[in-house]
């Protein structure tokens, strides 16, 4: 979660609207923005090839646009090998007409997206590479993200094999390997930064970080300039890696490329797609890129590991929220990076930071940023406080170590004005969890340590300090959210949990692209093979490792055992950490080698998830077509809440006023012992009752299924945080949790939810902001 320079948001903006200018130029074009027309599975009739897709998606732009030529032209991707659909320029009546068109689902914008250690799998309590690497090798992790390094020495090929026989995947302006056994890159503007390469090989560092997260190989000795030194290790090393990217420095990633990925990912035979990326706000499933992709995803057997946000700790603020996908949140490790300023009368303040920059202890003179406004150049006091560009006067400041009272934990006038180096004073607290890298000596302490720093400066004639040069100290706290994971409830199906599992996102040291800077900055020159971030972004990679790491003890195991399995043996969160509970955290922290044997897990099927989509307002005619199966049928279901979708926890959303009631009918699978016997037991406060029938389920055979039902009941309740509870089943081997939410909502706010469609879904007219979890 690095901060970016002021500056480099401004080029950003700069380029954007270049890229607006561009698209619009022309008298015919002028309109004509990039739009994806979605139109479900791909026909399962024998002549309906790619190839003839195409020819059918230039007829109906044909039809639309008036003229061959036109449509030829205005056609940017044909979607076919996975799933039925098309991106092409049109107008704004022109996506009027699609989206009215009996054969299309939804039109949706081809608006941007920005994307949301070694030590992880220690504290974990994870060895990777305990399984034959022949079975991990025949694992491939599909990452949709800004691309990858190849020469990382994270990615070497040494002692694998050839890629399984299955693999179908290419790779583009691109030298693969028996490791990176696939890459292929997205650009549906043709519009390339000079920061960026025409390749898939990553200009940004997020894709290298992500990937050698989930499946670097190990690498002795690596650390990010010093620190953090250790063994360098993904979750599952031996498994192959299949590139796949559409996030661009500066551009971020678009729809369109997003799912052209999906399309090939899914064809090209991946096993799981990780993907750091996410909405700020919810759409309806077809009208998000990622709910599509994923959906077609688990159609053929994929799992979609994705991040919950970077927008925490605000409620309901949790994206990527379908319920076939895996969402997950970002949790600290027991390790944390600290850099301490030390000043001249002896006192001492531990500040967070990853600073490998070295002062030797030698003292420079301190100031407060408010002191040194460019007045001359016409800045005031607020500016300079915050250490904006171009608010500080160079003179002044030359040589100093500067202290910012910083509301975005800036650093870059500093820079600027040749400033040695800065102490940022954050004062928002809760948000002093992650340590940040700066391109100059540098750290961040609480807010009263820097108001004491401010009395320092203020009351002594010749301030003088330093930064000593960072180290790790241990964090006995951990694991706790971090604050800046985005948090439930789900704001489109209360009663489905969101996130399910939390991973470590805190501080990873992972591969890093030396294309770019370790803190991100445009002033920052340093390169590095490994780097130390925070983020969504790197607590998703986490749970993709532990997802492939099951699919390679369990092939046949379907997306939503898999999710199943990790969330049920989840560990347990202390939640006098977060006071969100379950909203923070989901089922719990993930545990790898548990999640390779859970005893039961809640499965769910393709006809699950209709059935969940009828109880949510959709129609026969469009499910049809979204799954390609003509037996898809709504008749009989009433939309509703989706109490009996088959998932791993609980939800009851109160409306205010209104008494607790809800009945949830679920199944387990028997995944383990061909003779067992599992008792539940259930806790939750007093307030609320609840009753499980039946209370014992006896299984003679693996692959077995048993249904039983949990009513849930209590008063009254108004403005009620939320309440935790569990419902567990043990066999005296296996512990299968799932945890109970009950909490309260605005009266009529699922009713008048514009997120749950009644008829067949229009095009998409909502803004998306994407996160490059980052």
């Amino acid at each position: 979660m690095n901060i970016i320079s002021v500056q480099r948001c401004i080029s950003i903006l700069v380029l954007l609207t270049v890229i607006d200018m561009h698209c619009c130029q022309g008298n015919a074009d002028q309109w004509r923005k990039i739009h994806i027309v979605y139109m479900g599975d791909r026909p399962h009739h024998s002549g309906d090839t790619s190839a003839s897709l195409v020819g059918q998606h230039i007829s109906m732009l044909e039809h639309v646009l008036g003229s061959a030529s036109l449509a030829k032209e205005s056609l940017v991707y044909s979607y076919g090998r996975s799933f039925n659909g098309f991106a092409a320029k049109l107008s704004p009546p022109e996506v009027d007409t699609f989206s009215k068109m009996e054969r299309v689902i939804s039109v949706i914008p081809n608006h941007k997206l920005r994307l949301h250690t070694t030590h992880s799998w220690e504290f974990m309590d994870f060895s990777p590479g305990k399984i034959r690497p022949q079975e991990e090798g025949n694992i491939v992790i599909g990452f949709l993200d800004s691309g990858i390094w190849p020469e990382s020495e994270s990615f070497n090929d040494e002692g694998m094999s050839p890629p399984p026989a299955k693999w179908k995947g290419k790779c583009h302006n691109f030298t693969c390997n028996n490791k990176i056994i696939g890459a292929r890159y997205y650009n549906s503007e043709g519009l390339y930064p000079a920061t960026e390469f025409k390749s898939p090989r990553d200009a940004i560092g997020h894709g290298t970080h992500t990937s050698s997260t989930a499946a670097g190989r190990e690498v002795d000795g690596a650390s990010f300039l010093g620190l953090a030194k250790g063994t360098a290790t993904g979750g599952v090393p031996n498994a192959r890696i299949a590139v796949y990217k559409v996030c661009w420095d500066m551009l971020g990633c678009s729809n369109a490329d997003i799912l052209a990925a999906f399309d090939d990912a899914i064809a090209d035979g991946v096993d799981i797609l990780s993907m750091s990326l996410g909405s700020d706000d919810p759409l309806p499933f077809f009208d998000d890129a990622l709910a599509i992709g994923a959906f077609h995803a688990m159609k053929r057997g994929v799992l979609s590991s994705v991040s919950a946000g970077n927008s925490g700790p605000s409620p309901a603020t949790a994206s990527n929220l379908a319920p076939w996908m895996l969402t997950v949140a970002a949790s600290s490790m027991d390790r944390k990076f600290i850099s301490q300023v030390v000043l001249g009368n002896g006192e001492i303040y531990p500040g967070i930071a990853v600073n490998s920059f070295k002062l030797n202890g030698t003292s420079f003179p301190l100031v407060w940023a408010g002191d040194v406004a460019n007045y001359s150049g016409g800045m005031g006091l607020l500016s300079a406080k915050n250490c904006l560009p171009g608010s500080l006067n160079s003179h002044k400041i030359a040589g100093k170590i500067v202290l910012c009272n910083s509301v975005l934990g800036d650093y870059t006038g500093v820079v600027m004005a040749n400033g040695l180096g800065a102490i940022v004073s954050f004062p928002i607290p809760f948000l002093i969890d992650i340590s940040l890298s700066y391109p100059l000596p540098a750290t961040q302490v609480k807010t009263g340590d820097g108001d004491a720093i401010l009395e320092y400066i203020r009351t002594t004639e010749n301030p003088i300090g330093t930064i000593l040069v960072g180290e790790t100290w241990k964090d006995i706290m951990a694991p706790y959210v971090a604050s800046f994971s985005s948090r439930g409830p789900n704001r489109l199906n209360p009663e489905i949990l969101k996130p399910d599992i939390t991973a470590p996102g805190v501080d990873v040291l992972a591969a890093w692209s030396p294309g770019a800077s370790p803190s991100g900055s445009p002033f920052d020159t340093r390169k590095v093979k490994f780097n130390v971030i925070s983020g969504t972004s790197m607590s998703c990679p986490h749970a993709s490792a532990v997802a492939a790491y099951v699919k390679a003890l369990h092939p046949n195991w379907s997306p939503a055992a898999i999710k199943s399995a990790i969330m049920t043996t989840a560990n347990v969160m202390d939640p006098r950490k977060n006071d969100e509970h379950e909203f923070a955290y989901g089922a719990g922290h993930v545990n790898p080698l548990a999640a390779t044997n859970p005893g039961l897990v809640y499965n769910a099927s393709e006809a699950d998830y209709i059935h969940f989509l009828c109880k949510q307002g959709y129609n026969t005619s469009t499910l049809k077509q979204v799954t390609g199966e003509s037996n898809a049928s709504c008749d009989g279901v009433v939309p509703g809440r989706a109490w009996d979708l088959n998932y791993p926890t609980f939800g009851v959303a109160v409306e205010d006023g209104q008494s607790v009631n809800g009945t949830f009918t679920r199944t387990v699978t028997n995944v383990a012992s061909t003779n067992s016997t599992y008792r539940v037991t259930v806790q939750m406060p007093s307030s609320v009752n609840v009753e499980v029938h039946p209370q014992e389920l006896s299984f003679s055979t693996v692959g077995e299924k048993k249904t039983f039902t949990v009513k849930v009941s209590g008063t009254k309740m108004v403005e009620q945080p939320i309440q935790s509870g569990t419902i567990v089943w043990k066999d005296g081997v296996h512990v299968v949790r799932s945890p109970l939410v009950v909490y309260t909502i605005t009266p009529n706010s699922m009713t008048t939810s514009p997120f749950r469609p009644t008829e067949r879904i229009g095009f998409g007219a909502n803004s998306i902001n994407w996160n490059m979890h980052f």
